[in-house]
């Protein structure tokens, strides 16, 4: 793995402020299962509903049994990020033994056991890195213990390799499955007080390993929830309105009850309800539509091809794309409709530039794309329902059926299931819902399987956004003026879309004047997150900008944000305060310039920024971004053919996500992946949702096109180490991508890109 070692103080992170619990019992085959709970900061009670004690949170078991067997339970969802793997690491590097040895298993949903159990926001191995190396600590020092005491020595003459205990004056040995009924009996630790490994001794934690899902994958073993079957299953396929919410005035049903294959064929009203159980335009409960239940997904999928609906939609007057985006343009220029935050002076501080640099930007509505549609399997059985779901936040699901079905959450089983993708998309549970309605309509076991049109047509898109900026350098080419005004989104319950500018946008905090307004435009259609929510679009923005700017200054990009950053410090806390990140309140800790500044000068070094010669029509860009707690730069090689179409040649990362890398193969991986989606924001000629009165108007991969292989090029990862507690990597790699794919485009054609995706007739050589 490419990467440097430099050592900086460690900053307390949120991973080191947990307080962890643990309990043993036996297991009913004799083993040893140790239960490890924890205590994130600023949890609130409410989130776990039913869970009792807020302060004592199952994390993981860990089971042993006598023939030495270690199994660990996967908490957390698995959406492809590699967590079903990582974490189970962790727990065996410090209960020291053979990753071989060792089996993992999803762990069922139950937080009132484990905690918060999701996926999203790069959190897992943040949240989780210290409190599971304490519990596998914790059980090895009982393991320890109860070897020394049958030998009657003193533990501290004892040390543990692989599962098998050395008294090493003798050299008598015991595996762990030789002590584990004993262990059960010793006193449990205060994690707090285990020695944890020195990082040198690790053998799991930073060695490469394969997925523990690998051979069901590439053998193509059923896993997914798109592979789950069931005694008796039925299998159904739900018709909604194209535009959100329309419910049905009228529809051929008998005709298609007739239709071979099909069970039955029915209405739903719809019940629009979030997880408070309140009525709302904004929330992703049970949508009306038409439920067509058949033996077969197929024959379910056929007659749906003979539907004939009269739907009764809202107005949608005004719900255009081109609207949108001819308001914006409208608008931009002129003052906000509200303040978002200001400081110093902008006005006089603009008037009075030397240089003044002004510029439009948007970003499009994006569909998820996750390679497995949306599926559940939910089967009703009166006074209780088991949901078979591939979902990234099953709390929220949970709530949602039980308001809907008029249950209880403790009546509602949810079992996680691997997902074919998330990047946000499976933060939302409508199609879970959906499947819970049908089933108990039913009173049978049913699988809710959507087509790919389903997908695109019926998403929670990454919010489009419009922004004009304004810029002013004094002589010296130095920023002292800035101001942005966005042009967004709210849908008809008054809620922002996803996307807003905050005070912790990296220039803002630098810059001593800067003015930041807003002005909202009515949405009708749903929005969520996407992988790098807020970020993967506002990078672009910023990092664009400042490109623009260090250009207009007449200098090298790369000098000009090493000149923005400046000395090593940590810039303040912003008003705004902490985020509040599902339920849990975390600081996450300001951007640290000295750590931005390492990265950006690695990523540089790496691509030989500067330093080579390009061909005609060649360019270099460069961009950074600190999101999730990981600091990530990059920089891409982009030639532009004469008809304006780009191809990324290379791209370099580097990224510090502090002082571990739990599996290193993984996590190159999902840094590559990251860089690639991002790149395919730019590229991908048709990588944009649009809507007209008020409806989707893509429909499959052939007008929302996914990035292709031959347009992926070769991404050179480089993890710099650094004394800093360890976070995630899911999402950070992704924002910086873009900004460098653009700005790359310009240095190779001087044209800007300020919309995306690119439009290669900007670009094309004229004549």
């Amino acid at each position: 793995m490419p990467g440097d070692s430099r050592q900086y103080p460690v900053r307390q992170g949120p991973q080191l402020s947990r307080r962890v619990f643990l309990t043993a019992s036996a297991t009913v085959t004799g083993g040893l299962m140790l239960t490890a709970t924890l205590a994130p900061p600023g949890t609130r009670a409410a989130d776990a509903e039913g869970a009792g004690d807020a302060e004592s949170i199952l994390t993981a078991y860990i089971t042993i049994t006598p023939d030495n067997h270690v199994t660990i339970q996967a908490k957390n969802p698995e959406v492809g990020q590699g967590i079903r793997t990582a974490l189970p690491m962790v727990v065996a590097e410090e209960l020291d033994v053979d990753w071989q040895d060792v089996t993992v298993e999803q762990a069922p949903f139950n937080e009132a056991v484990y905690g918060g159990q999701s996926a999203g926001g790069s959190f897992s191995t943040v949240w989780n890195f210290i409190p599971m190396r304490q519990a596998g600590a914790a059980g090895k020092q009982m393991l320890i213990a109860a070897a020394a005491q049958r030998w009657e020595v003193p533990a501290s003459q004892c040390t543990s390799s692989n599962g098998v205990i050395t008294h090493t004056s003798t050299g008598r040995t015991l595996t762990y499955g030789d002590v584990v009924a004993d262990a059960a009996a010793m006193p449990v630790p205060d994690p707090a007080s285990v020695t944890l490994k020195d990082p040198a001794d690790f053998r799991i934690i930073g060695s490469p390993r394969r997925d523990v899902d690998i051979d069901k994958i590439v053998t193509g073993k059923p896993l997914f929830g798109i592979d789950v079957t069931l005694p008796g299953m039925l299998y159904a396929v739900f018709q909604k309105s194209p535009t959100y919410g329309g419910k049905v005035k009228s529809a051929n049903l008998d005709a298609i009850k007739a239709m071979p294959g099909v069970v039955d064929a029915f209405v739903v009203e719809g019940n629009i309800i979030n997880e408070a159980g309140s009525l709302s335009g904004a929330a992703e409960g049970l949508l009306p539509g038409i439920a067509i239940v058949a033996n077969t997904w197929w024959a379910a999928q056929k007659a749906r091809q003979s539907l004939q609906v009269v739907w009764q939609e809202a107005d949608m007057t005004g719900q255009d794309s081109t609207a949108f985006a001819s308001h914006a343009r409208a608008v931009g220029p002129g003052d906000g409709e509200e303040l978002i935050f200001e400081h110093g002076d902008f006005d006089t501080a603009f008037a009075n530039a030397a240089v003044k640099v002004e510029a439009a930007y948007d970003y499009p509505f994006l569909h998820h794309a996750t390679m497995e549609p949306q599926n559940t399997t939910a089967h009703f059985r009166g006074d209780s329902i088991e949901i078979w779901s591939p979902c990234q936040w099953p709390r929220i699901g949970q709530g949602i059926v039980a308001s809907t079905l008029g249950l209880t959450r403790d009546q509602i089983k949810i079992n996680m299931i691997r997902c074919g993708g998330g990047f946000g998309r499976r933060l939302k549970n409508d199609y879970m819902v959906e499947a819970a309605w049908i089933s108990k309509v039913m009173n049978a076991p049913v699988k809710l399987l959507w087509s790919r049109e389903d997908d695109v047509q019926h998403d929670f898109y990454r919010t489009a956004s419009f922004h004009h900026f304004k810029g002013g350098l004094d002589a010296n080419g130095n920023i002292i003026a800035f101001r942005n005004h966005t042009i967004g989104f709210v849908n008809p319950v008054g809620e922002q879309a996803w996307g807003e500018f905050t005070d912790r946008e990296f220039p803002v905090q630098v810059i001593p004047n800067v003015r930041c307004e807003r002005s909202n435009m009515l949405l009708h259609t749903p929005t969520g997150s996407l992988r790098g929510p807020h970020s993967n679009g506002l990078a672009f923005l910023t990092q664009c900008f400042i490109d623009e700017m260090a250009h207009a200054a007449g200098k090298d990009p790369l000098d000009f944000r090493r000149e923005l950053l400046g000395e090593r410090r940590v810039l303040p806390i912003p008003p705004s305060g902490p985020y509040d990140l599902g339920g849990v309140i975390d600081p996450i800790p300001e951007l640290d310039t000295g750590r931005m500044r390492d990265v950006l000068d690695l990523v540089a070094e790496k691509s030989g920024w500067g330093k080579t010669e390009l061909p005609p029509r060649t360019g270099m860009g460069i961009a950074f971004y600190y999101c999730h707690y990981a600091y990530v730069a990059e920089v891409a090689r982009v030639r532009v053919d004469n008809d304006g179409y780009p191809t990324v040649e290379k791209m370099w990362l580097a990224a510090d996500i502090g002082a571990h890398i739990v599996n290193p193969s993984r996590a190159e991986q999902v840094a590559a992946g990251g860089a690639l989606d991002g790149l395919a924001h730019v590229i991908g000629p048709n990588q944009r949702i649009t809507i007209k009165d008020g409806k989707v108007e893509q429909s499959n991969f052939h007008d929302y096109t996914p990035l292709r292989l031959n347009q992926a090029p070769d991404v050179e990862v480089h993890f710099l180490r650094t004394d800093n507690p360890t976070t995630g990597l899911g999402e950070p790699t992704l924002p910086p991508a873009v900004p460098a794919v653009a700005n790359a485009i310009f240095a190779a054609t001087g044209v800007r890109v300020r919309s995306l995706p690119v439009d290669p007739t900007l670009f094309a050589v004229k004549g």
